[in-house]
């Protein structure tokens, strides 16, 4: 693996772009590819830990089909120099829906689809249900959908939360890039990841620690607090936002719980549910073809 910050792969262009938001006014940045001169037509938000560019190979292929595609890097990840201090409540996920806000607002005209991967599908969610009228489509991967008497057992703090307990013990060391890629690949999380997403999640998922080596970009700290946030409100989203949903829900292990709730939103058309066999919560990361697909039928 090359120790170069951007491995070989399709081309993409940088974006700083400076935001108003409730949870701290900032710079979001992230990964843009397709035409320039268009408007934005998809903007992309990642999962908890990961960054923008972990999703390029996914996304370059809709790009080349004519369509401008952002993928941000949100609160606490990748580039993204918004403030992200996990003693502060910044990571409540109402504050990533927030942000989103604020990043849509800055846009010519709001995008045609805006599509998440788990923490980054539940953060449009939020967002459609605060302003319908900046979301077009939602295009939702596993997202963190919980019945509310689940959410309401989530602790206050990060060891009172398996995951958080996981993120907490997550390795923040590494002498090299290499050694992080041989670490992960075909391990744990990362077992069924391709080698370029992998290799692409720790270009911008790496930064260079001040005592030597490489740290997460995404410190656990962060995503162990974000993995402990209570304000989850993914249900107010269905019900207020106005814009037709499709969710692809993981057969393993889904962290979508829908109830019969759902019923009563599927029944009008304007939301559909699809459990892909086979996949886990990596469903783009295992399925890119068909999420692709998805997003490009969105986008039509």
């Amino acid at each position: 693996m090359s120790t170069d910050p951007a491995p070989p792969g399709p081309a993409f262009r940088r974006r700083r772009i400076p935001i108003n938001s409730p949870a701290g006014d900032g710079v979001m940045t992230g990964i843009e590819m397709g035409p320039e001169g268009r408007p934005i037509d998809l903007v992309f938000c990642h999962a908890n830990g990961f960054n923008a560019l972990t999703y390029r190979t996914l996304l370059s292929p809709v790009a080349e089909a004519g369509h401008r595609v952002l993928a941000i890097d949100m609160r606490g990840h990748g580039r993204c120099e918004l403030e992200a201090d996990p003693g502060d409540g910044h990571g409540s996920w109402a504050n990533f829906g927030s942000d989103l806000i604020g990043l849509l607002e800055t846009l010519e005209v709001p995008p045609a689809v805006v599509a998440g991967h788990s923490m980054g599908g539940t953060s449009g969610l939020v967002a459609a249900g605060l302003r319908p009228d900046l979301l077009g489509r939602l295009v939702l991967l596993d997202p963190v959908v919980m019945r509310e008497d689940v959410a309401r057992t989530l602790g206050e703090t990060a060891g009172s939360s398996p995951l958080a307990i996981g993120a907490l013990r997550r390795r923040n060391q590494f002498d090299s890039r290499e050694a992080a890629y041989d670490a992960y690949l075909g391990r744990g999380a990362f077992r069924t990841w391709p080698a370029a997403m992998l290799a692409d999640y720790l270009a911008d998922g790496l930064v260079p620690n001040e005592a030597g080596g490489f740290r997460l970009a995404c410190a656990p700290a962060w995503e162990a607090a974000n993995f402990s946030a209570r304000e989850h409100r993914p249900w107010p989203g269905f019900f207020d936002s106005t814009c037709p949903i499709r969710i692809l829900k993981a057969e393993i292990a889904s962290t979508c719980q829908v109830d019969d709730r759902m019923d009563e939103l599927t029944a009008t058309g304007r939301i559909t549910v699809e459990t892909i066999p086979g996949t886990s919560h990596f469903l783009p990361m295992e399925v890119p073809d068909l999420v692709r697909a998805a997003l490009l039928e969105a986008l039509a």
